[in-house]
């Protein structure tokens, strides 16, 4: 058995773990005959035929391909905050910290770099916290996160995840990053920091201030007690 069969049993196993967030989320359509009278009158006739009409082998194929994508967001989280720990550790054996050493870093180095001055070990012990609070979500029931840092640990994830996909060549869903986005960054904010138009910076400074980024969007949002610190 090769390498790629290995991790992809070991994917699918994980699917189930992924509670938080169901295949129909992950972008799976599903078929009439699972839903309930009540889920079936969300959708047009013309939708549920169309749905209904989908060759039994297609629909196999999506729901490896969706369970796989699952497995794939379970095993990333870990691997995250694994590798979150390392660039800590890192960090925390330099007396002083350049841009250049985190562009060496695992997972901070996927951050807005022209922040890159502020990256240091207490800014990614808050990091941390905040990206274990994100990827519990993926257990325990998803929420939009709460504040800049939250969304940018979503971000490090899937980044986490499309390198694994790199790696094995996952036979995942068709444009999966897009797709899930959509669900887990929603009207996300995070997205202009890494733009390259002054413009979309300057109009959105106060929000996108590094100082805003540990901060509750609105009063109902919430951001775990020592990232806000």
């Amino acid at each position: 058995m090769s390498a790629d069969d290995d991790i992809t049993e070991d994917l699918l196993a994980d699917a189930g773990k992924l509670t938080g967030l169901s295949l129909e989320l992950l972008g799976l359509d599903p078929h009439p005959d699972d839903m309930t009278a009540e889920q079936r009158l969300q959708f047009d006739p013309e939708d549920l035929t169309e749905m209904a009409a989908v060759a039994p082998e297609d629909r196999r194929t999506a729901v490896h391909q969706t369970r796989l994508l699952a497995g794939l967001l379970w095993n990333s989280a870990s691997i995250l905050i694994d590798q979150l720990f390392r660039d800590l550790g890192t960090l925390s054996a330099l007396e002083t910290i350049t841009p250049s050493d985190i562009a060496g870093t695992s997972v901070l180095s996927s951050l807005p770099p022209q922040f890159a001055a502020s990256y240091d070990a207490k800014f990614t012990q808050k990091f941390i916290v905040v990206a274990a609070d994100v990827t519990a979500s993926l257990a325990r029931g998803w929420t939009a996160p709460g504040c800049l840092a939250a969304e940018l640990a979503v971000r490090c994830l899937l980044d986490q995840a499309e390198i694994t996909e790199d790696i094995y060549e996952l036979d995942l869903p068709e444009d999966w990053r897009a797709d899930v986005e959509e669900v887990l960054l929603e009207d996300a904010d995070s997205e202009a920091l890494f733009s390259d138009s002054l413009d979309v910076l300057e109009d959105d400074a106060d929000q996108l201030d590094f100082g805003q980024w540990f901060k509750p969007f609105a009063a109902g949002d919430s951001v775990p007690p020592y990232a806000c610190s």
